[in-house]
């Protein structure tokens, strides 16, 4: 093989492991088609002073059928890595390896799994360009719909609305000299 050939190939298959690392994992699937869906990409950073900040991607697929929400957590390449089931009762994790941690909500299950606060209830009102009880500070946009808000501590910022709700939304979080950080890229229903 020529030495133009290879690279060429090598272009086309460093671009196709390119777009499979863009990848959102599949739609949850559910027999209420009424149900609340999205699926799309996630950034999570982490920042303290004296330590390098600690950063984590992948993609996300939610489906809220009001009484009850999913969410799959999977890496860059759409491969799922954990499932977090919450109902009114509790919300469990169950990762790839069918290891399971419950809590008694989403936010407590998650600051017990990551080590921090994550505003699980709140991203529920916000997928749908929504606004949560606890939120003040209320900015909203022309159309009526809202662009930023603060809720329990979490700064929160929603655009790029299509009609399920914003496309974008970026939550930040200081607690004491820790940053959190959270980018949601919406890809889907």
């Amino acid at each position: 093989m020529s030495q133009r050939l290879f690279m060429r190939v090598w272009v086309f298959v460093s671009l196709l492991v390119f777009l499979a690392a863009c990848a959102s994992p599949p739609a949850i699937q559910g027999t209420d088609r009424s149900a609340f869906s999205r699926t799309g990409r996630f950034a999570v950073t982490v920042t303290e002073p004296g330590t390098a900040p600690q950063a984590v991607q992948g993609g996300f697929a939610w489906r809220d059928s009001g009484q009850t929400q999913q969410l799959d957590l999977a890496n860059p390449m759409g491969s799922v890595l954990a499932r977090v089931e919450i109902s009114p009762a509790r919300a469990v994790l169950i990762r790839s390896d069918g290891s399971r941690e419950v809590a008694p909500d989403a936010d407590a299950l998650l600051a017990q799994v990551v080590g921090t606060d994550m505003p699980i209830r709140g991203l529920k009102q916000w997928l749908q360009g929504e606004v949560d009880t606890a939120a003040a500070q209320v900015t909203r946009g022309e159309n009526g719909r809202p662009t930023a808000l603060v809720s329990n501590g979490w700064a929160v910022t929603l655009s790029r609305y299509d009609t399920e709700g914003p496309r974008m939304l970026v939550l930040e979080r200081r607690h004491d000299a820790q940053q959190v950080r959270v980018r949601l890229v919406v890809d889907g229903a």
